[in-house]
């Protein structure tokens, strides 16, 4: 199991699952990462939190707590 905070500069990788409960995964989800959905990861913060990554032709940062929710493959 990896996670989109694991996932190295440059990498492409697909959305798996959404683990994290209510109000936060809802936010992620409203944010159109969903199942399914390919995630480029652009840019990674020296200290690893924000994560820059672009998600259906838009760019979005996110933190590394929020990374962590993400499974990927």
């Amino acid at each position: 199991m990896k996670t989109l905070r694991e996932v190295s500069c440059g990498e492409t990788v697909t959305v798996r699952k959404l683990s994290g409960e209510g109000p936060v995964k809802r936010r992620i989800m409203d944010m159109g990462i969903t199942k399914g959905v390919s995630v480029y990861v652009c840019k990674v913060a020296p200290l690893g939190d924000p994560v820059e990554v672009t998600v259906r032709g838009y760019e979005l940062s996110l933190r590394k707590a929020d990374a962590e929710m993400i499974e990927v493959e």
